[in-house]
């Protein structure tokens, strides 16, 4: 990759918009906004009564851990900007809804800038006519934020391609020009495509154009596999969506076989998806998200990112740790560790479309199925709210 920007930059966990009480929960709708945790947190200097001469340097559990991953916020921009200053962004149809509901917004201006943009307006068609909004209302707010962090900008491709490859392969050559028709160069750019065998596809393609692409809606080893066996940039597991639905559900080998053993799936899944990246040396990171808790985020150290709620965060921040106890985290994954994981033949194949369709379970078909839902439904919603207020003021 060119970008000047390190690997670390590449973070990327929901915004929300306005004051929201956050919450541990995965939310029911996809991720709007996503912003890496720049490492600037300060240590605490306290003196002894014992002691008065000498003092004792102490950090929080959030320096400890982020020693080991790269720990992102799920953070609302607005309120916690100071606390946990981002340094990339992701944005998405969610996001754009978002924005269009706030009165006031330094991003509206972008949104009211693609309403009014004369080859949209040109379309006679209305759905290429909205289409054509979506899209630049995508890249300009995109590039308000490529403005406003260092790091990459990860564009939501449209989910109702999520099963056309050449159909997001189009997509994104699409909005890759709009970003460069405002100057935001491509290594400041992923892109952010559904993990469907058709959506793999089109990462494969695009990474080999040079184009970064972040693939998400990741369950089954089989979609991990084959999106680093494609090349992409960042793959995304949900780890508390699939507990979730281990423990509402059954019928799924993969996931059953991870709790036969006593382990949770979801953490399972990402700790054997980081064995199979660096045993094969694919050039893929890894972000965990849906993390509930401080145990799941002890449990992924050494994973590249880890998606972190922001009580989650709030508390690590809070709590101290001594020089004595800095041993007491230890990386649970690493480049060293992977060599030693044993991979069946079956699961080292080189995947095609039958082999992964075959393979995927229930579990990975219907939260696949779940996320695309969303994501389409934000989508329309937001072309919707579109041609409601099209034309907009003084055009």
């Amino acid at each position: 990759m060119s970008s000047p920007v390190s690997p670390s930059s590449a973070l990327f966990t929901p915004l929300q918009i306005g004051r929201t009480k956050a919450s541990t929960e995965s939310p029911p709708l996809p991720p709007s906004l996503v912003f890496p945790l720049r490492r600037s947190f300060p240590s605490f200097r306290v003196f002894s009564a014992k002691a008065s001469s000498v003092d004792a340097e102490l950090s929080t559990e959030l320096d400890a851990v982020s020693s080991f991953s790269e720990i992102v916020p799920d953070t609302v921009v607005f309120d916690d900007f100071e606390r946990f200053p981002p340094t990339a962004a992701t944005v998405s149809s969610s996001l754009l809804l978002g924005i269009c509901s706030l009165p006031d917004t330094k991003f509206k201006s972008a949104i009211e800038t693609a309403l009014a943009d004369s080859e949209c307006y040109e379309q006679k068609d209305p759905s290429l006519r909205l289409s054509c909004f979506f899209n630049r209302a995508l890249v300009n707010v995109g590039a308000d934020l490529a403005r406003l962090v260092p790091g990459r900008v990860s564009t939501e491709v449209d989910a109702r391609l999520a099963y056309d490859t050449h159909g997001i392969v189009r997509k994104v050559h699409e909005l890759l020009k709009l970003y460069n028709d405002v100057e935001v160069p491509a290594e400041r750019l992923l892109f952010k495509i559904p993990s469907t065998w058709q959506g793999i596809e089109a990462s494969r393609l695009l990474e080999s154009e040079g184009i970064q692409t972040h693939l998400t809606f990741v369950y089954s080893f089989p979609q991990a596999a084959a999106a680093a066996q494609a090349g992409a940039s960042v793959i995304q597991i949900f780890v508390g969506r699939l507990r979730d639905w281990a423990r509402n559900h059954s019928g799924d080998s993969e996931i059953e076989a991870a709790v036969k053993k006593g382990e949770d799936p979801g953490l399972a899944l990402v700790t054997k998806t980081y064995n199979y990246i660096h045993k094969n040396g694919y050039k893929s990171k890894l972000m965990a998200a849906a993390v509930r808790n401080k145990q799941d985020l002890f449990s992924l150290l050494g994973v590249d990112y880890i998606i972190a709620p922001l009580k989650i965060l709030q508390s690590l921040k809070e709590s101290i740790t001594y020089p004595d106890e800095k041993y007491s985290y230890v990386s649970r994954l690493s480049p060293g560790s992977a060599m030693a994981y044993h991979f069946t033949e079956e699961e080292l194949q080189k995947w095609d479309q039958i082999k992964f369709e075959t393979a995927l379970g229930p579990g990975a078909e219907q939260l696949l199925a779940a996320g695309l839902e969303g994501y389409v439904n934000q989508t329309n919603r937001l072309e919707e709210f579109f041609g409601k207020i099209w034309p907009p003021p003084n055009v």
